[in-house]
This record gives structure tokens, sequence and C-alpha cells, in this order.
């Protein structure tokens, strides 16, 4: 199993109360799933997927990416883990401004020893398939938001990750360009790369294998 998701919570304390963001969530993939998670905004889902990425530690539960227990892990280790196994796209931008589209694709590649040590063809790759090998020489504050968000997305995916976890992925896209970005992902994950992606959009979510509805913490029928 890539990835198992047991008995999992997160608790947060709100004027001496504690209520669950994640309330005992259970769920596991393997390598070619394809997952939407959808719900209402307060729901859980960004909490859900911080914690899946290493980014967020749970109150309880565990989380295994190739039967490696992320939270047994210290934080450098998880952060070289995630950046060797995992692709996370955060919600809003994340790019770094004095990079340009091309470096800042690349970036995750060099944040670890790796016996290749050329990203530059995949990335000039990325961008084409993308349809935006225009913005390669490109930095941020000369980009659209829509612009911006598609080259995060090819960031995630230049290191060949076992699995795409994305927080709202097309969220500033247009419907031609979000289609766009769906097919790679798609595309992407028919050639083994499991994908976990939550959205509001119910046309994203048509391109996955399965669909979890979240409510108040807790997936729901």
């Amino acid at each position: 199993m890539l990835l198992n998701v047991k008995n999992l919570r997160k608790d947060y304390y709100r004027d001496q109360q504690t209520f669950s963001a994640v309330n005992n969530v259970s769920f596991s993939m393997k390598k070619n799933d394809f997952i939407c998670i959808m719900g209402k905004s307060g729901s859980g889902k960004t909490t859900l997927l911080n914690m899946i990425a290493g980014l967020l530690t749970p109150t309880q539960g565990k989380i295994t990416v190739n039967e490696t227990n992320l939270f047994e892990l210290n934080d450098q280790q998880v952060s070289a883990f995630r950046n060797q196994h995992i692709g996370y796209i955060p919600q809003g931008s994340s790019l770094l401004p004095n990079l340009t589209a091309l470096d800042n694709i690349r970036l995750p590649f060099y944040l670890t020893k790796r016996s290749n040590n050329n990203s530059l063809s995949y990335a000039q790759s990325l961008l084409k398939k993308a349809k935006i090998s225009y913005l390669q020489d490109a930095y941020p504050a000369n980009m659209s938001g829509g612009e911006m968000r598609r080259v995060a997305i090819l960031r995630a995916l230049i290191c060949r990750p076992q699995i795409i976890i994305a927080d709202e992925p097309t969220s500033d896209l247009d419907d031609e360009s979000s289609a766009d970005i769906m097919q790679l992902l798609t595309e992407i994950n028919q050639q083994g790369t499991a994908l976990l992606i939550v959205t509001h959009d119910n046309d994203v979510a048509s391109y996955s294998q399965t669909i979890l509805k979240m409510s108040a913490g807790k997936f729901i029928d």
C-alpha cells in the first residue's frame, strides 16, 4: 500500500474548549489511485492534506507512505522524505519571486542529493505539456495568478514523486487552463503516480476514480 492513514485526528483548542478539525479519519491509496476529497470550507480538508504531507503533526493516528511512518522521523528527515516521495501543491501563490519559472520548477530537485543532477530537460518538457513554455524565463511578478498556479503544479512534479497531494490545484484557473492541468495530472496518474486532490470543483472531481466527501472533520457517505 502506498499511503495508509489510520485513525487520524487533529485537535485545536479555542476558548478553553477542544474541537477536532480532523476526527478519526482512515483510508488508504495504491500507487495508481486518484482520489478527490470534497467538502465545504472548514470541513477539515486542508488540515488532513497538511498532515499527510508531513507538514502538520496529528494529535492521534498514523500515516505511512511506503511503509514509512512519517511521525517517527525528525523534521529534517520528514522534509527529505517529502522531497523524494511526495509532490505537494498548496493553495495560493508559493513561487519564489527572484527565480524564473524554469528555476522555480527545478528548485526541489536540488534540495536533496540525486544520482542524476540534470533536471533541465524534464522541466522544459513539463512546461511544454502544460502549454506554458513561453513562461520559461519569466519571473512571478510578470505572471498571472493562473500562470503562477501552473508553474507551482509543475514544480511538484519535477522530482517524479510517487504521490501528488494538491489543495485546490485549479482554483485560479479558467476552464480551459483547468482542463489542461487536469489532463496533465491524469497523464501523470496513468504513468503510476497517485493523486490526492482537495477540490470544490465538480469538473475536477470528475477526473478522479474515487470521491470522498468530508464534513466536520469526518468522511461521510
